[in-house]
């Protein structure tokens, strides 16, 4: 009888270990779970041009329970380039379910000629599995490619060719319900959409615009949205309304050569009605029930480097992209307190902007300028990181001090400047058409002084509904005219001026051939110049009349009559 019982506990005992084996099996993993089934592009039989898009499919067996976590599971593209720089592209999951085959994309507009050797890079809960090595053989292009940072007051195309931004903010398309007290029905006005502003900004002149990421407009990040008919809420770790616009905007700026600076987040998700929205808040699902802790949270932090890693693998090879934003006016969260207190150190944002930054050029194959903006308060060290290529800060009511502004932040910062916002006015609540000539007036100066001023993007001016209704933002094409001459001769630099009379701005630019004096007439009535004070005696030159965007057929050659408020550009020869 007790040799039965201790068979029987032996047995139950046998029994239960391997019942716990065979449950621990299903959950264990291993190298076999993870494959990479196919790889694939017409890319790899045709050669494509550089910088040309190309897709590469992948499907693969991977377990999951969130494709877009990248510790759950990763897919990056494993480049050697011809000149033999080892780099990781993300690439992004479409469909599929977690342990049967799924489909995931890269996509890559290759920098240079030569050949390329690809493969796939499974990361599928800590187990690497790598696909077969793949060429790709690409063939020069006449393309420009992408830009990047140069010399202080222009950027470069990989071709060589120089680009200057001339532009405006278009921070997002028109909303449903517009808080605006004088301009609501203008502010509402289906017109102002990505179709057909972008192709009208074009045609005034303009080569950039800056757009936001937010709860209202290209909601990618975001579950919750609000005050647009356009999107539609999801339980998705990812909006597809917003994903499918951006991708709209994007072929729409392709199109038209526009170039964008895209602002991934503002302070406007972090106060108020946005933090209730906010993807990151505990009462979402979020990792963090405060907005200060948003930049010291471990979670957090891995939660937006998954952002990132999305939107480099979805959009890194537009070269539509001029730059990276990641915040609007971050300094407006760190004083969102009572009485606009802190609620984090510059300290605990710098450290977070050092490390999601880091991460973001890290990843991004095709390498996109990046910048981050301020309103008015200066955050300590954050121009100071490597991971920052371009300085930014807004001015309202400033602008006559834009010029003198740009030199001191050049000087501050370690990186190029230039002015994200800028208007006669910041505050909604005034009615412009009272003060509809300054704003006018502002508007055209602005685009002045930072055509004339060391910085690689002219100040972009705010209120964008307000001036198309004034037909203002044609405007642009007259100092477009001037932007491609400076540009022509390259080697930007100040040229000096002699002081003249009071009332009257002037600055000087010159490149390798030409000058170009700027003269501006700030006062109300017209004022007579005399040229030879600025042109060298015998020399031949110009006259550009800002305002009306002609050169000046006949004039005095001693002297030039500036009217009240004008804009005059003399040009002349060096040699």
């Amino acid at each position: 009888m007790m040799q039965n019982i201790k068979w029987l506990i032996a047995a139950t005992i046998a029994l239960s270990l391997c019942a716990c084996a065979t449950q621990g099996s299903k959950h264990k993993h291993s190298e076999r779970d993870a494959k990479i089934v196919s790889f694939s592009s017409l890319a790899f039989k045709e050669s494509p041009h550089q910088f040309d898009v190309v897709d590469i499919d992948v499907h693969l067996v991977a377990q999951w329970q969130d494709p877009y976590v990248s510790s759950d599971v990763a897919l990056d593209l494993e480049i050697t380039t011809p000149s033999g720089e080892q780099k990781l592209l993300p690439g992004y999951y479409l469909n599929g379910k977690s342990q049967a085959p799924s489909h995931w994309r890269v996509k890559i507009a290759p920098h240079e000629p030569g050949l390329y050797k690809v493969r796939a890079k499974l990361t599928d809960n800590n187990v690497v599995v790598y696909g077969e090595y793949k060429n790709l053989t690409v063939t020069p292009s006449p393309k420009k490619g992408f830009i990047r940072n140069y010399d202080g007051w222009s950027f470069v195309y990989d071709n060589g060719d120089l680009f200057r931004s001339i532009g405006q903010n278009f921070g997002w398309e028109a909303r449903h319900n517009d808080d605006s007290k004088y301009f609501k029905a203008l502010h509402e006005d289906k017109r102002f959409s990505y179709d057909e502003m972008i192709p009208k900004l074009r045609a005034s002149g303009a080569n950039t615009i800056r757009t936001w990421m937010i709860y209202w407009n290209l909601p990618v990040d975001w579950k919750n949205t609000a005050n647009s008919e356009r999107y539609t809420n999801t339980t998705d770790r990812f909006n597809q309304s917003g994903i499918a616009r951006l991708d709209q905007m994007l072929e729409i700026a392709q199109a038209q050569d526009m170039k964008v600076i895209l602002s991934l987040d503002s302070h406007a998700g972090f106060i108020g009605e946005g933090w209730a929205l906010n993807n990151y808040n505990t009462a979402n699902g979020g990792p963090v029930s405060d907005p200060a802790a948003f930049f010291t949270d471990s979670s957090a932090k891995q939660l937006y480097k998954d952002k990132l890693r999305y939107v480099v693998a979805r959009w890194s090879h537009s070269s539509a992209i001029l730059a990276w934003e990641f915040f609007n006016e971050i300094d407006n969260i760190i004083y969102s307190g009572p009485e606009h207190t802190a609620i984090v150190s510059d300290e605990a944002v710098v450290q977070w902007q050092d490390e999601v930054g880091e991460y973001l050029k890290a990843i991004d194959f095709h390498e996109h300028i990046t910048t981050t903006s301020i309103s008015h308060r200066d955050v300590k060290g954050l121009f100071e990181l490597p991971s920052i290529d371009l300085s930014q800060t807004h001015l309202y009511k400033v602008t006559d001090r834009i010029p003198e502004i740009i030199s001191e932040k050049n000087a501050a910062y370690a990186q190029p400047y230039f002015v994200g916002e800028y208007s006669a006015e910041w505050d909604w609540s005034v009615n412009f058409d009272e003060i509809s000539d300054t704003m006018i007036t502002d508007f055209k100066r602005g685009l002045w002084y930072g055509l004339f001023a060391e910085t690689p993007i002219l100040p972009l001016t705010w209120w964008w509904e307000y001036f198309d209704k004034h037909d203002v933002s044609r405007y642009m094409r007259h100092v477009e005219v001037i932007n491609r001459l400076m540009l022509a001769g390259g080697n930007l630099q100040r040229y000096p001026t002699p002081a003249v009379a009071e009332g009257i701005y002037t600055a000087a630019v010159a490149n390798t051939d030409k000058a170009f004096i700027y003269l501006l007439n700030k006062t109300d009535q017209a004022q007579s110049v005399n040229l030879s004070q600025f042109v060298p005696a015998k020399r031949d030159y110009q006259i550009f009349d800002g305002d009306s965007g002609v050169y000046l057929s006949d004039h005095d050659r001693q002297n030039l009559t500036l009217n009240a408020q004008g804009n005059y550009i003399v040009i002349f020869s060096k040699n």
